[in-house]
């Protein structure tokens, strides 16, 4: 059984990668229909629904995942970029710090927490200058802040 749920997990990223994103969808459906509690097969369908634009459909995909599997940092740190592409910080650093809490040498997940750090703290920066116009030292902060900022990156299909 498990090299046929290994060859439909493999099918699936195939189609995900080829940009074939019903076709994945479909795949997966059919495979969890059967399988429900299929962990990896679950997180894939977040990733093709991620990568296909069903930004709600894949944080519920992930959030549901947290919950079920809280001990999987891939979901958290999912969920997280998908929080922070949405501008939502704070709760993409709660994500992130759950990922990394969950395994603590995921490098992934510390790499993006620090860009989510980053990124509040030029927000930060931002009202300070915001409240006070005359501060001198918030701008060279916030320049910093800035240049060190790299969008997070989702994890791949495959869990570490």
């Amino acid at each position: 059984m498990a090299a046929a749920q290994q060859a439909e997990h493999a099918e699936v990223n195939r189609l995900l990668r080829a940009g074939q994103f019903t076709e994945a969808l479909t795949k997966a459906d059919q495979h969890l229909a059967n399988n429900p509690k299929d962990a990896q097969m679950r997180f894939i369908k977040g990733v093709v629904q991620s990568e296909s634009g069903k930004v709600a459909e894949a944080m519920t995909t992930f959030t549901d995942l947290t919950k079920e599997f809280p001990e999987l940092p891939e979901p958290y740190n999912n969920l997280a970029v998908l929080h922070a592409n949405q501008g939502q910080f704070e709760k993409a650093r709660v994500a992130l710090e759950m990922a990394v809490r969950t395994n603590p040498s995921y490098a992934t997940a510390h790499e993006n927490l620090g860009d989510v750090y980053a990124k509040l703290a030029a927000q930060s920066y931002t009202r300070a200058q915001q409240i006070d116009p005359s501060n001198a030292t918030a701008a060279p902060k916030l320049n910093a802040a800035r240049s060190i900022f790299v969008p997070p990156k989702a994890a791949g299909t495959q869990r570490k």
